[in-house]
């Protein structure tokens, strides 16, 4: 495993998921990402989503690297698909015709009564599924023989293995989903994630009711409300935009005022009302505020959002990224990677992450270059 790399101690769970907040960068960093090879980067991770099972939950494409927050859910060890259902999602990242093959095959295999043979044939694609290192892979691999062949170009085109790190749910997703999509902003490309087409929040905002702007909903839903049991569904689009779009305003400085709804952003809200990016339309001032109309709760998300303006590295290098017992738990897990010096593994954030120490933890106490 390298050392940039950990995997959650509860892999292979059959019941709780993982998070993974993965990042990788064209060779020597050369922006070469524009608008054609952005939409197909985000075509070929939506169609392998389809297929492995994994869900997307935050994304951004930069014009030189690319971030994805991604759920990987447990794969049961009596895990299985119907003939029917494998071949639909062969569907979604092959061609007709080879689709075709592997289901004549399995109608060979079940016309003989040969289960094994049968089982045989669902194991060459049912591997690939539910798998980090396998979506990661095979989206690299997909993206880059598009692109050599269109820049008519050979060779590796990403600068090293994509580097992940583990994330929990609940506050840590949310933060993480947010960082994220506030890249271009961060990057000067626009004053808006709404206004740029490659990040989850600009699809979720601009990208209809259906196909990938539902995916989009979607995602950003389950990386506000996994952590209180909440589904991948696009309906309570409208409640989570409320808690959103308030981190994403307050992190572009745009101060909500407590005694009226701003609209310094042009939205609006599934109902057809306007919102402003700060997300307060519907919401009282207790809601905002917090428990009680106390104003206690606001400074910390002030808090946070100004550090959503800089680059934080703990989010990239931080390995594992969560709550203090949720960090101590995955360093039990990976005991032997580290000194017997130390003993426990949650460390505060530093730099330009300070606003979440005591919040947020990392099982990587980075020293240098943390702003």
């Amino acid at each position: 495993m390298s050392s940039k790399r950990f995997l959650c101690p509860w892999v292979g769970s059959e019941t709780k998921p993982a998070i993974y907040h993965c990042v990788s960068r064209v060779v020597d960093r050369r922006f070469v990402l524009g608008d054609e090879e952005r939409e197909c980067f985000r075509m070929f991770m939506r169609m392998y989503e389809k297929f492995s099972g994994c869900r997307v939950l935050s994304y951004c494409v930069m014009s030189n690297h690319f971030h994805i927050l991604l759920e990987v859910p447990p794969k049961r060890e009596d895990f299985s698909l119907s003939d029917g259902e494998l071949l639909e999602r062969l569907h979604c990242i092959n061609g007709k015709v080879f689709v075709a093959t592997v289901g004549q095959e399995l109608a060979r295999a079940r016309a003989d009564d040969n289960e094994e043979w049968a089982a045989e044939i669902h194991a060459r694609f049912t591997y690939r599924m539910y798998d980090l290192s396998e979506f990661m892979k095979t989206v690299l691999q997909r993206f880059t023989r598009w692109f050599n062949r269109k820049h008519e170009r050979s060779g590796t085109l990403w600068e090293a293995r994509y580097t992940s790190v583990i994330v929990e749910s609940g506050i840590a997703a949310r933060t993480m989903a947010a960082y994220i999509d506030l890249n271009p902003v961060r990057a000067g490309m626009v004053s808006d994630p709404a206004d740029y087409r490659w990040c989850s929040y600009g699809e979720a905002v601009g990208g209809g009711k259906k196909g990938n702007g539902k995916k989009a909903r979607e995602g950003l839903v389950r990386a506000c409300l996994f952590h209180k049991d909440g589904g991948f569904d696009a309906g309570k689009w409208k409640e989570v935009a409320s808690i959103y779009r308030r981190l994403m305003g307050m992190a572009l400085e745009r101060k909500p005022s407590l005694s009226k709804v701003q609209t310094s952003y042009a939205g609006a809200a599934p109902d057809g009302s306007a919102v402003g990016i700060d997300g307060t339309a519907g919401m009282n001032d207790a809601e905002f505020l917090g428990s009680g109309g106390s104003g206690s709760a606001l400074l910390p998300e002030l808090s946070m959002a100004k550090m959503l303006r800089c680059r934080v590295r703990y989010f990239t290098d931080g390995a594992v990224i969560g709550s203090k017992e949720f960090v101590n738990e995955a360093f039990a897990a990976a005991r032997e990677r580290f000194s017997e010096r130390r003993k426990d593994g949650a460390r505060k954030l530093r730099g330009t992450g300070a606003a979440a120490a005591g919040t947020l933890w990392s099982i990587r106490d980075l020293r240098v270059r943390i702003g």
